[in-house]
């Protein structure tokens, strides 16, 4: 255990975070995703939900500035710009994590989403139950 090191970040998660750079993208992703698939690094943390892992996952790390899209979301199918319930629980999770700047989310169609993760440094899959459980996020820098 480390202090000040949210307990859900273990050791794989966290070299993999740190080896990201500014522009990276980061996909957590629910038990529904096709995430073995998808990921070029797989980290599985099946006990927890995807809120618990972005709260975790926000606490280290900072969000792409640079973009207007930092956190997108899942699109629900079949519903063009229709964003899950859970996305309102992204969002508040983000706005308090990284900032209100950030709490704007994007919605991506199924298959850009897919896209994007296959794009994506790394893929955390958790244990989310709930239908658009899955989150991009984009890795920005810290200012000196």
């Amino acid at each position: 255990m480390l202090i000040g090191i949210d307990p859900l970040l273990g050791p794989d998660l966290l070299s993999h975070l740190r080896s990201m750079g500014h522009g990276d993208y980061l996909v957590i992703v629910d038990a529904n995703f096709p995430a073995a698939a998808v990921a070029k690094r797989l980290v599985r943390s099946e006990g927890v939900t995807t809120p618990q892992m972005l709260a975790a996952v926000l606490s280290v790390l900072p969000l792409d500035t640079f973009t207007k899209s930092a956190v997108c979301v899942m699109e629900v199918v079949d519903t063009p710009g229709a964003l899950a319930p859970i996305t309102e629980e992204f969002r508040t999770i983000v706005a308090a994590r990284a900032g209100p700047r950030f709490a704007s989310i994007v919605g991506l169609e199924r298959f850009a989403f897919y896209e994007r993760a296959r794009q994506a440094y790394a893929v955390i899959a958790t244990g989310e139950r709930r239908l658009y459980g899955n989150v991009i996020l984009q890795k920005g820098i810290i200012e000196p």
